[in-house]
């Protein structure tokens, strides 16, 4: 029955069944008639992983990049990196990724941020010479950084799935992240440093874009501050965040208006939505692994092989690539982070360390095709052929490999900032 369920669920994602139906079906056919349990345990299941308080923050999170977007927050940040990197060697390029390290201060959503950045810059940079192809998969790999720099959607799916605070998963991401952003900006530098606006700003111009960034900027310092100083949880500086950003958007840049918040509203319910739908079918396959008890014969079986630390990032690197390349990050998540995160326990591994590495090569999946949904949106927002931009994915991929190896063999870059809090 559970290859049956297999193949069931193979099926339907090769017929581009929506991912949270092939959740659901295939593992409830493997928990009713391969298992015998009641539809009562399923849905109990499936309602209790959707209520955990810490999932609380995500549609807020979103619903902050939303108005940040909307209210006048995300072109201010924008303009800001502009002014300062503009003129370099491949300045707008440069300005892109620094951009999205900003918006990743206060959204934890990756499509957000490839379609706030995005639709700001990369028009700029077609427009100056940049190849088309390389601005979308730029664009797209550089949204990775939401997925590290906090607040981050993946480190409170990471945190629901562990129990790890998530202040600590944010902390995680923080080294990381800033490291795969300059790891983004000498590729940058070095593919396009014939590229240049000979102007630069003046310091009347960088001041002036400095000042307008500022309330965009302290949104972060709510968030974090709130949460590191003990004084909010994460879901209530997510609250807070959000309502910062209605004020900016109203008050201080008076680019929001009541339409526009209805409109965050309804697309911060859609993406929820889907989010919650892949979470809710997921733990349907958490009931079938539990109940077979998978993920402690497969730590048997990795023990009994003699497995190292070592073959254990390479199985995690091999999995999230090749799951990577025909699911989003979200499935891959729910699929093989509990069983990981036991097997790391095992082998006495950080589990924040995990979290890096994870990401890393989960991330990857967003420009490999066919999937390539970091690749799409990024085409879609210069209504440009994503397959004309394929070209230019192996490069980003081999940065990406190359990022995740280094997180994998250095596991202070993952540790050190959340002992340092702690």
């Amino acid at each position: 029955m559970n290859l049956i369920a297999i193949v069931l669920s193979a099926l339907l994602l090769l017929l581009s069944v929506p991912v949270f139906l092939v959740f659901g079906l295939g593992s409830s056919v493997a928990a009713i008639w391969g298992l015998n349990l009641p539809w009562s345990t399923l849905i109990q299941v499936a309602f209790g992983s959707m209520t955990k308080h810490v999932l609380i923050a995500v549609p807020l999170f979103i619903f902050t990049g939303m108005v940040m977007l909307r209210g006048g927050a995300a072109s201010r940040l924008v303009s800001f990196a502009t002014v300062l990197v503009g003129h370099w060697p491949g300045g707008l390029g440069i300005a892109m990724v620094i951009a999205m390290g900003f918006f990743a201060a206060f959204c934890g959503s990756i499509l957000a941020a490839i379609t706030a950045v995005g639709t700001i810059m990369m028009p700029k940079m077609i427009e100056q010479g940049y190849p088309r192809p390389f601005v979308i998969v730029l664009a797209a790999s550089a949204a990775l950084l939401e997925a590290l720099i906090p607040p981050s959607n993946a480190a409170i799916l990471f945190s629901a799935l562990t129990n790890v605070p998530v202040s600590k998963t944010f902390a995680a991401g923080v080294v990381p992240g800033f490291v795969l952003l300059l790891m983004m900006i000498a590729v940058v530098v070095w593919k396009c440093r014939e590229i240049r606006n000979p102007v630069a700003a003046t310091g009347r111009e960088k001041l002036s874009a400095a000042w307008a960034a500022i309330p965009g900027l302290f949104t972060p310092v709510i968030i974090l501050g709130g949460i590191y100083a003990g004084l909010l949880t994460p879901s209530e500086s997510a609250a807070v965040a959000g309502v910062w950003a209605i004020l900016v958007g109203f008050f201080v840049y008076r680019e929001l208006t009541p339409s526009a918040l209805l409109d965050c509203l309804k697309q911060t319910a859609q993406v929820t939505a889907v989010i919650f739908a892949i979470i809710a079918m997921a733990t349907f396959l958490s009931v079938v692994l539990t109940y077979s008890q998978a993920p402690q014969k497969i730590i048997a079986y990795f023990t009994d092989m003699g497995g190292t630390e070592m073959m254990f990032w390479f199985a995690v690197a091999a999995i999230c690539l090749i799951l990577g390349t025909f699911i989003e990050i979200v499935p891959v998540f729910y699929l093989t982070v509990p069983i990981f995160a036991a097997i790391a326990l095992s082998l006495k591994l950080d589990i924040l360390h995990l979290y890096v590495v994870f990401v890393a090569f989960a991330g990857i999946g967003m420009i490999t095709p066919p999937v390539c949904v970091g690749v799409y949106t990024a085409a879609g927002v210069v209504k440009a052929s994503p397959e004309k931009a394929f070209r230019e994915i192996p490069l980003f991929v081999l940065v990406g490999i190359v990022y995740g190896v280094l997180m994998a063999l250095v596991p202070a870059a993952s540790t050190w900032l959340p002992g340092v809090l702690n």
